[in-house]
């Protein structure tokens, strides 16, 4: 076992889930939610700090400020405590809660926003708040999570190479799309590789990442209200929309296995089982990037008033609603549609 002094040198990167045994299908699961900070972000967040120590835009009078729904975030929290940086993050009302308090737990400041921009998203509305932050104090730091190459640059030194040296033998490769750090980096390293790999984007319907109109999307994590600023389409191969209710069947039909992962886990492999449903022909080596893990979803997607608020009754399998179910009470032997009985198409 590693000895460490700072929790953002350990990350377990060589972790794989085979989850043919509970999907049905030849997919292969990295899991990115072993470190301290709980997700794939402590990698883009690391790589990000160090440039900015490396060019001198950090100093210890800095105030690190970025703009988050959560799981970087939480990255940042901890790299800052570790190196005694202030920082405050800019998330909106659908960060979950737990998430909120995890990063003020490590000493972070945490601003709210909750008014919606011209697409029906926060993303403008926070951009905005940490632009006018900067301008009024040259002591904020903005890292920019959606311009920086450093988002990227870490996924393919680290994630891509990762999957490589397990999956010689790639096939297809899906991956979440967000401010598609992850997706740019992976894409670079296997375009350069010695095989060709399938890339295959992974995103929310709602979002406008790869076009189409804006929706409601209430589950953070994936998917923008803008077009990312790191998005080179030239490097996806495939483009796979993922309905809200289907990335929360397919997290409860894994956790009913044990396997507890995060709402953006859920929309990867909801996305992929179904892009497999309708191109493998049995002989595809397929890998998908899980982000996260699910402890800090139990009071949202795990949470059955949560559902049924946003999503109503038909979330749930028909025999295992109550007749009646008062707001605020337990709500017994309700679980949301998925099991094992596999997706409905």
């Amino acid at each position: 076992m590693p000895v460490i002094s700072a929790p953002h040198a350990f990350n377990e990167g060589h972790l794989f889930v085979d989850l043919e045994p509970v999907l049905g299908c030849r997919l292969h699961l990295k899991c990115e939610g072993f470190n301290f900070a709980g997700s794939v972000k402590l990698k883009a967040a690391n790589e990000m700090v160090e440039a900015a120590e490396r060019d001198g835009l950090l100093t210890e009078d800095s105030i690190v400020v970025e703009s988050s729904s959560g799981n970087l975030g939480v990255a940042l929290s901890v790299i800052a405590a570790s190196k005694g940086y202030r920082f405050l993050c800019v998330t909106d009302s659908r960060c979950n809660l737990s998430t909120r308090l995890l990063m003020e737990a490590l000493g972070s400041e945490v601003h709210v926003v909750a008014d919606l921009d011209a697409n029906g998203g926060f993303l403008g509305r926070r951009i905005d708040y940490v632009r006018a932050l900067c301008a009024s104090d040259d002591r904020y730091v903005w890292l920019s999570q959606y311009t920086n190459a450093g988002n990227w640059r870490a996924h393919y030194r680290t994630t891509g190479p990762e999957i490589a040296g397990h999956f010689p033998r790639l096939d297809v490769l899906f991956i979440g799309a967000g401010t598609t750090g992850t997706l740019m980096g992976c894409a670079r390293y296997f375009r350069q590789w010695h095989r060709p790999v399938r890339i295959v984007a992974v995103d929310s319907v709602g979002s406008v990442s790869f076009g189409g109109e804006p929706g409601r999307r209430m589950i953070p994590g994936l998917g923008m209200s803008m077009r990312p600023p790191l998005l080179d389409e030239s490097y996806v191969d495939d483009v796979v929309r993922v309905e809200e209710v289907d990335t929360i069947r397919t997290c409860h039909r894994l956790a009913r296995r044990g396997f507890l992962f995060g709402g953006s886990t859920g929309t990867v492999v909801s996305g992929a089982t179904d892009w497999l449903a309708r191109h493998d022909t049995g002989d595809l080596t397929a890998v998908a990037i899980a982000p996260d893990l699910g402890e800090r979803y139990l009071d949202t997607i795990y949470q059955a008033n949560w559902l049924q608020d946003l999503y109503g009754d038909e979330i749930f399998d028909p025999e295992e609603v109550p007749a009646t179910s008062p707001r605020g009470k337990p709500v017994a032997r309700r679980r949301a549609v998925g099991g094992d009985r596999g997706r409905e198409h």
